[in-house]
């Protein structure tokens, strides 16, 4: 669907999710995603994996200043002002997997967790890299993949600098590469289904993911498959409003996409205590 109207920041949201941030990458949009954690009121915040990029960190070549900074303070302010987070870690942040299941004051970290939509809707929210042992074409075409990767998002950061200059607004030269290569979109249809077939066989209502830097929002067979995106490339997050509608945002606030509640709703209040079975290799 097309892009509508910015929706209003003053609107107080159920949940929202946000994922690949990449803290300590040069290619994080760390500045964007302050301004959109800013205006943003919503009483659970999951952070769905690969938030701080320890790769980066581990290999001592961080980009950390001021940008980053706005980040970590914009969480510490939606703490205090009563938002609830929730830390799912990812591949980037594997490390922080080891304190799964601790709880500190209005923050747990999970390693999956159920989240149930205010239309009773249960959705598993996961990082997405399980999956990567059915979807990776594996040996020297990913680590090509890998390499070239890089280098994309060296020329997307350096096209939008370019773009700023003129007034134009953001757009994704990553994401429009991707979109040309048959085999990149081969591994995001794999990458999709391997996350509908796992919810599939857990009785659940779909799945909120992110890894693939590939924001998306669909229904497929009766199932919800939303991806709520990355800040190197997309600038995207998922958030949940009062009655349960799905909207894909962008760093902007504009609406990319939506799904409406179930007609008949039973309001449940979410339990980040809902049990998950494992996810199979």
């Amino acid at each position: 669907m097309s892009p509508s109207p910015k929706h209003s920041p003053s609107v107080r949201r159920r949940a929202a999710f946000v994922s690949d941030v990449h803290l300590g990458a040069a290619h994080c949009h760390a500045e964007e995603l302050a301004r959109f954690l800013a205006g943003l009121q919503v009483e659970r915040l999951y952070l769905v994996g690969d938030i701080v990029d320890l790769w980066w960190l581990s290999a001592k070549r961080a980009v950390w200043g001021t940008a980053q900074n706005h980040v970590v303070e914009a969480l510490h302010r939606l703490r205090s002002q009563g938002t609830e987070l929730v830390y799912v870690p990812g591949n980037h942040d594997r490390p922080i997997r080891h304190v799964c299941g601790l709880l500190l004051p209005r923050m747990s970290v999970r390693r999956r967790i159920i989240h149930t939509t205010a239309d009773g809707r249960r959705l598993l929210v996961v990082h997405g890299d399980d999956y990567d042992s059915l979807t990776q074409f594996g040996g020297f075409e990913e680590r090509f993949g890998d390499w070239l990767y890089e280098r994309i998002l060296t020329g997307n950061r350096i096209a939008n600098a370019l773009r700023r200059r003129f007034g134009l607004r953001y757009w994704s030269l990553a994401d429009f590469l991707k979109r040309q290569s048959g085999a990149a979109e081969r591994y995001i249809q794999r990458f999709i289904e391997a996350g509908l077939d796992d919810v599939r066989r857990r009785g659940l209502d779909g799945i909120v993911c992110g890894h693939i830097h590939r924001p998306a929002l669909i229904e497929r067979n009766g199932l919800i498959y939303a991806n709520d995106g990355d800040w190197v490339e997309s600038l995207t997050a998922l958030v949940e409003e009062a009655d349960g509608t799905l909207r894909l945002l962008d760093h902007h606030g504009t609406v990319l996409a939506e799904l409406a509640p179930r007609t008949t709703a039973m309001v449940i209040q979410p339990s980040i205590e809902s049990p998950v079975l494992p996810i199979a290799a």
